[in-house]
């Protein structure tokens, strides 16, 4: 297979970064052609309302590779990135790890949020973290889920990496028939050695992106890790996370006592720093996660999720076995405190989560997708026979 990976190119990766290069090194080891597009024009100094039509229009600019990108069997791209290329009639496949919809109805207004974080945002303000409490507009997000759910409608087919996202992407009225759920997986040094028998103190840990501000602090629910940090003081604390807010690194390192913060650690260096805590409480304060990696991630490290039931959590998690999935705030501090003052369901907790983990190792992954991409070519060849014969005078 012939395969044309459209990719937004970045400094910082995330996750889609993360997941878009993983996928094409394991199609190429199946001797699949991996031929990746980067767009390279770009509106520049569009006002703040228009930054979601910029970012749109910015893969048009992929429209000068046309003839290239018409030579492979697949277009694949993230959510709205193959845009330019959906009026060829070559299959194109839209990969969904989250879906902007989800984004905007997940995150509140400040003055909405549930009454036992809320003081943490006007907190965060009083001490300078933040500048607002309110994103300004979210019209370019708005702009981007309107296209997003063009795109999956026109898409040949469409992969979600949850159920959830899956649901989302119903919701918006997306043919059930044509989205395949394929979890993501996570990289092969997560497993390269296994994690270390529990011992010593356990921790409590943040893995994953923050944000960089106050919409994606937000989303990712800083006043939640705040507040459950603030309310086990004595306990050990770990942030491993990625952020450009230099003002939340300093924040973080001084606020909250007995927490070390790694920032923007290279990515293949956290094993490393997560080895050692096989047995401690990997928390997910998250309003919206469409798959989210960070939980597997520290999960193949034993640690014990206490999360919020986003992305891929509610389809894997068994309370009381590998983790715990919670509601609210209550709930969670409720379970952490369950599993410190059990050893014996904590160290059981920690070796089924890195049991569960497993299952998200790249290799199946890849067997899926090449998998289900010969499907998209054999039947896209099918219909092209079909209409050939039909346009064929009759004798």
């Amino acid at each position: 297979m012939k395969i044309a990976f459209i990719h937004n190119e970045k400094k910082i990766g995330t996750g889609a970064n993360y997941i878009n290069d993983l996928m094409a090194s394991k199609l190429k080891a199946r001797g699949d052609v991996i031929k990746n597009f980067y767009p390279k024009t770009e509106l520049m100094d569009s006002p703040v309302r228009l930054k979601g039509l910029a970012n749109i229009l910015f893969f048009y600019s992929l429209l000068e590779h046309r003839r290239s990108v018409a030579r492979y069997s697949i277009i694949q791209g993230t959510t709205y990135t193959p845009l330019p290329f959906l009026a060829l009639p070559i299959p194109v496949v839209t990969h969904f790890g989250s879906t902007t919809a989800g984004f905007l109805k997940s995150v509140p207004l400040a003055n909405k949020i549930e009454p036992p974080t809320r003081s943490v945002w006007y907190a965060l303000r009083r001490e300078g973290v933040i500048g607002e409490l309110n994103f300004r507009t979210r019209r370019p997000l708005r702009d981007i889920a309107e296209i997003e759910h063009y795109a999956a409608d026109k898409a040949t087919a469409v992969i979600a990496t949850s159920k959830n996202v899956r649901a989302e992407l119903m919701s918006a009225g997306v043919n059930a028939k044509k989205i395949k759920v394929i979890h993501n997986a996570i990289e092969d040094y997560w497993f390269k050695t296994p994690p270390l028998p529990p011992y010593g103190d356990p921790s409590l840990i943040f893995l994953g992106r923050i944000g960089q501000d106050v919409f994606t602090y937000k989303l990712k629910g800083l006043d939640r890790l705040v507040h459950l940090y603030k309310k086990f003081p004595s306990v050990p604390k770990l942030t491993v996370c990625m952020t450009l807010d230099k003002g939340l690194k300093k924040w973080l390192k001084t606020a909250i006592p007995h927490h070390t913060v790694y920032t923007n650690l290279k990515k293949d260096l956290i094993p490393n720093v997560l080895r050692p805590m096989a047995g401690s409480i990997l928390f997910v304060p998250s309003r919206y996660e469409g798959f989210s990696l960070s939980l597997i991630e520290g999960m193949s490290q034993g640690l014990i999720p206490v999360t919020y039931p986003v992305g891929v959590a509610p389809e894997i998690i068994k309370n009381g076995r590998n983790g715990f999935v919670v509601k609210n705030q209550k709930e969670a501090i409720q379970r952490v405190r369950q599993i410190l003052d059990n050893e014996y369901l904590r160290l059981y907790m920690s070796a089924q989560a890195y049991r569960t983990a497993e299952q998200f190792k790249s290799d199946y992954m890849a067997d899926r997708l090449h998998s289900f991409y010969r499907t998209i070519i054999k039947n896209a060849a099918a219909e092209r026979r079909a209409k050939n014969a039909a346009a064929r005078p009759r004798t």
